[in-house]
């Protein structure tokens, strides 16, 4: 359900209520050799791009004694043996036996000995402060997100897709200040305020549900624009449209549930439709493209994009009575 608590208050983890962030508790686990952050990676299928992650959170500047790394696997076809061979000394495996992936963080919540969680996709790649900084920043806050960059193959040349999500895509800036959440893709959390708020939930755009939730019981954000990680764009438009199909299904059904749920997703369609015009600034003032030509591909697919959402919306509305 939602808020549901997904950790157990027992657990020799847990911290007392008068230590809401958890930093002094982290460090009396430091001295008994307990890990003071966990990193939580869902996982499934994916296993150069976790191969990859993993590399990168070795080379972290924050002290290797400081943090474990949890992978939860979520019924990869490759088989756990794989997983577990691509994380080696490196990573704890769990099972995630609930598909999707906010049961897969909700799994590795609960292996998770930190008391601090960050959480971080399996291809997302992380800077090697990327740790160090986002545990900094939760120093004095209650909530924090990091910056996504963008990555394209070759930045001088980018698909129309890749320009289209240089300019559009991952901005958490945005996210955390304005829209008061951050993607599960780069979030710091003490597992106190986490365990108060509940675990992911599914079916729902996660991330956002579980950031509004925690500002709903009176927790702040903070972005951390130095706690970076980066994220491959999508290349093409079937990997786009695989995208935003589970991001419209997502948004239905966390829209409907609100009064008047159906008539706010008709307006939010139409919205949709004329957005495109408005947005050709952001286009053309963006300073993630280098030429014309990019910025005209990247238009053409804000427009195509725009307008598949817009029948989607509506293809989903009357799908699903």
């Amino acid at each position: 359900m939602p808020g549901e608590n997904v950790l157990d208050k027992d657990t020799p983890a847990s911290h007392s209520s008068a230590d809401p962030t958890g930093r002094a508790t982290a460090s009396r686990l430091a001295a008994t050799g307990m890990p003071e952050v966990s990193v939580v990676i869902p996982h499934y299928d994916d296993l150069d791009n976790l191969r990859r992650c993993l590399q990168l959170l070795d080379q972290q500047t924050l002290p290797k004694h400081r943090f474990e790394i949890v992978v939860a696997d979520n019924n990869s076809r490759c088989g756990v043996a794989s997983v577990e061979s691509v994380c080696a000394q490196l990573a704890r495996v769990v099972p995630a036996p609930i598909q999707g992936a906010a049961e897969a963080r909700n799994a590795g919540v609960l292996a998770a000995r930190g008391q601090i969680l960050a959480f971080i996709d399996s291809d997302c790649r992380p800077s090697p402060q990327w740790l160090e900084r986002g545990v900094a920043a939760l120093a004095d806050a209650d909530m924090v997100g990091g910056q996504v960059d963008v990555d394209v193959v070759d930045p001088r040349h980018p698909t129309a897709v890749e320009a289209f999500e240089l300019v559009f895509a991952f901005n958490f800036k945005s996210y955390i200040e304005k829209e008061k959440f951050s993607g599960s893709g780069n979030m710091f959390v003490s597992r106190t305020i986490f365990q108060d708020v509940g675990g992911f939930r599914a079916g729902v755009a996660e991330d956002r549900d579980w950031g509004h939730r925690a500002v709903a019981r009176g927790y702040h954000w903070r972005y951390a624009p130095d706690a970076r990680v980066s994220h491959p764009a999508r290349r093409d438009w079937p990997d786009l449209r695989r995208k935003w199909t589970r991001l419209v299904d997502e948004a239905y059904t966390a829209i409907k549930e609100k009064p008047y749920g159906k008539l706010r997703w008709i307006l939010r369609s139409w919205a949709v439709l004329a957005s495109p015009f408005f947005h050709i600034l952001v286009v053309l003032q963006s300073t993630k493209l280098n030429d014309a030509g990019s910025r005209l591909k990247a238009i053409a697919v804000l427009f195509r994009l725009r307008w598949w959402r817009f029948l989607e919306n509506h293809r989903i509305l009357f799908a699903k009575k």
